[in-house]
């Protein structure tokens, strides 16, 4: 074979389904979740690997009907009442850059921003089980990213404020003392911003601080051989021992148990900035 197309857009998994109960979807690739009808909370709770770039992990969001969910697993999918959800697993190096690429997780799109999404989604739903990695099956799953790719996230605009402090430890999660240094930098008292923190995002800033920490220590196990003083060093832990407290709290699982398990199916790289961050302390 010449060119292998499942290896850039494949469907892995399909659930047309009307729950009764919390359904989780689970698995490597993206998760397309059409809400046909009746309303759904849409929530991550549990930390996975996340892409280069690392996306805004939100609350749980409700998604009424109409709307599209776009997110990795482990998603968690809550019906409000009677729901119908058809949910599609993407993969492929075409969804993965996808996935990547998205700001926030999970990622409630407006169903009127993508009209032929629900089309297309259909379309792949119906293909036989005969031929799991057929051509057309990769055709309508390349077809409908490039429909996803134009659409509006429906989630509620953050506040000036926390969108501020989000980046700010984004950019600079490796060099911050704490809260206390974070709301100096922002002209703000400890207080104030992790009250309006805690409002908007559903968890403090400390706490979102040790997350964006911890997403970075995964994606330096995955993809650097360094030893965990090294990526404690490059994330801003004190050291390897209280990073490997924070990683076994966070994860259930040790750097090391994490390195073994999750390399074998994921492998991202680094941000441009951890790149830089790199080089400029060990390179």
């Amino acid at each position: 074979m010449i060119f292998d197309w499942s290896a850039t857009a494949a469907l892995a998994a399909v659930q047309n389904t009307q729950p009764e109960a919390p359904l989780t979807l689970s698995g490597e690739g993206l998760w397309v979740c059409l809400v046909s009808s009746g309303t759904c909370t849409a929530s991550l709770d549990d930390i996975g690997p996340s892409p280069a770039g690392s996306a805004l992990i939100l609350p749980p969001q409700n998604a009424p009907a109409g709307h599209l969910i776009l997110s990795r697993s482990p998603l968690t999918l809550t019906p409000a009442g009677a729901c119908h959800l058809l949910c599609l697993q993407l993969t492929g190096q075409a969804a993965l850059q996808f996935l990547a690429g998205l700001p926030e997780l999970p990622f409630l799109a407006r169903g009127e921003t993508c009209p032929a999404a629900a089309e297309l989604m259909g379309q792949l739903a119906a293909e036989t089980d005969d031929t799991p990695h057929s051509r057309a099956r990769s055709q309508l799953a390349f077809a409908l990213l490039c429909e996803l790719s134009g659409a509006d996230s429906a989630a509620p605009a953050l506040p000036p404020l926390v969108q501020e402090a989000m980046e700010d430890i984004r950019a600079n999660y490796a060099g911050l003392y704490g809260v206390e240094e974070l709301s100096e930098r922002l002209g703000v008292s400890k207080s104030h911003l992790v009250r309006m923190f805690t409002a908007a995002l559903g968890i403090p800033p400390g706490r979102y601080l040790t997350k964006v920490r911890v997403e970075a220590a995964m994606r330096l196990l995955l993809h650097r051989e360094y030893t965990l003083d090294v990526i404690a060093s490059l994330c801003g832990f004190s050291g390897a021992n209280y990073l490997c407290r924070v990683f076994k709290k966070e994860t259930g699982h040790s750097p090391a148990q994490w390195r073994a398990v999750a390399g074998q199916s994921l492998r991202p790289g680094l941000s441009p900035e951890e790149s830089q961050r790199e080089q400029e302390l060990y390179i």
